[in-house]
């Protein structure tokens, strides 16, 4: 019989990944409770059925990402990241019930959703990259590709709470109260990071301050074509492909007449094809190149078969498809660039990851989001099917190219 954490397990074994593990799933649930939240408000309450308005949102939430990247980058190569973690996650948290309490006095207004997006986004673009990277100092480089997996296991396994639970939340007391109820969430992470045995950590080597550091990640990325390949297949499916709030929202309401819980409980379905990539994943001791290929094709595949779908109930398990083939390729993405990045470049490749695969998302959501409002929900996942296939694309021809290949 093997020990309790071994195998997929196996990262649970440091007492700082436990603690951190547990802290990180409470404050998810609340995360994902807000994202339904927010794209409920916009699309039913704030417009009428306006998916370029939720599509806007998305864009100033995510744009921050590529928008802040020479100072995301530097922050998480030079800064103390378990102090910079705190600040970030109590900005977000403070955010949270600042937009709770407007949406509960019953004051708040689009404009309102598109300034604290704004101001999500840019907290996030901070913590991002910091909390990528923070995980190779709660168990060190043997465990990462398994932590990375776990960490995903449980951001996803907290999508199948989280929205289902904001449905019933939403149609009970309020849309505002989901967002109080994360704001609260976030003070999980904080105490867990309170908490962690900081002599037990594998601190990240810290690049020495100069300038042009920002300018040299850049070169570093250019120089290795493996890393290039992996964000132009990046910037394909996170631009016009992870835009699962507008595929979920307009197939639901405008498609499938589903209300509040039946919008929410799509979200946990797909995130049961989310959990089991990830777990998948987390199995598995190396990431490969060739997962990447896989996970776009079926990617493509996935949102093919969602957008065809012909009831509620098949679009459901076509989105467990296409979350769990979602899952299969950031993580491999994740894994593979920070383990064949030099540690004292890993903050500023891992911010160049985050603002290609999000940065995108200011191009590819107000787009995807007019083609569901002009030529209909299933167009919209058809656009996402072709980033699937395109980034398929980039992969053959990166394995297929002469010279070093990357490995698969």
């Amino acid at each position: 019989m093997k020990a309790p954490f071994s195998g997929v397990l196996r990262s649970l074994r440091g007492f700082n990944f436990r603690i951190w593990a547990a802290g990180a799933f409470i404050s998810n649930v609340g995360t994902w409770m807000q994202r339904t939240a927010q794209n409920w408000l916009v699309f039913t309450q704030l417009t009428h059925h306006d998916a370029s308005a939720v599509g806007l949102v998305m864009a100033l939430q995510f744009g921050p990402q590529l928008l802040l990247l020479p100072w995301t980058g530097f922050a998480a190569d030079h800064f103390n990241q378990r102090k910079l973690l705190v600040a970030t996650q109590a900005a977000m948290g403070g955010l949270a019930l600042a937009l709770g309490a407007l949406t509960i006095a019953n004051v708040v207004q689009l404009w309102h959703v598109y300034i604290f997006a704004f101001l999500f986004g840019s907290a996030a673009a901070f913590d991002a990259p910091v909390r990528q990277t923070f995980v190779a100092e709660l168990v060190g480089d043997e465990d990462l590709h398994n932590a990375v997996a776990l960490n995903s296991t449980s951001f996803n396994a907290a999508q199948m709470i989280g929205p289902a639970v904001a449905g019933v939340v939403i149609a009970g007391i309020g849309t505002g109260w989901a967002f109080l109820i994360n704001g609260v969430s976030f003070a999980a992470v904080l105490i867990s990071l309170a908490f962690l045995r900081v002599a037990e950590l594998h601190p990240n080597a810290r690049a020495p301050r100069a300038k042009g550091s920002f300018t040299e990640g850049f070169r570093y990325v250019w120089g290795r074509p493996d890393l290039k390949a992996i964000l132009v297949m990046l910037f394909l499916i996170g631009t016009f492909g992870l835009n699962f709030p507008i595929f979920v929202s307009t197939m639901a309401v405008s498609v499938f007449h589903a209300d509040a819980r039946g919008y929410g409980l799509l979200s946990s379905i797909m995130a049961i094809g989310t959990v089991a990539g990830a777990l998948l994943g987390a199995g598995r001791d190396r990431p490969r190149f060739g997962l990447l290929l896989i996970g776009a094709g079926v990617f493509g595949l996935g949102c093919t078969l969602a957008a065809l779908a012909s009831g509620y109930w098949f679009f459901a398990g076509a989105l467990a498809i296409i979350g769990a083939s979602a899952l299969t390729f950031t993580n491999t993405t994740n894994s593979l660039m920070q383990l064949s990045t030099e540690p004292v470049m890993r903050g500023r490749v891992m911010a160049l990851r985050v603002g290609i695969a999000l940065g995108g998302t200011p191009i590819g959501a107000p787009l995807v989001g007019w083609v569901a409002d002009d030529f209909g929900p299933r167009w919209a996942l058809g656009v996402g099917a072709a980033s699937g296939f395109a980034a398929a694309i980039v992969a053959i021809y990166a394995l297929a190219r002469p010279g070093p290949r990357p490995s698969v």
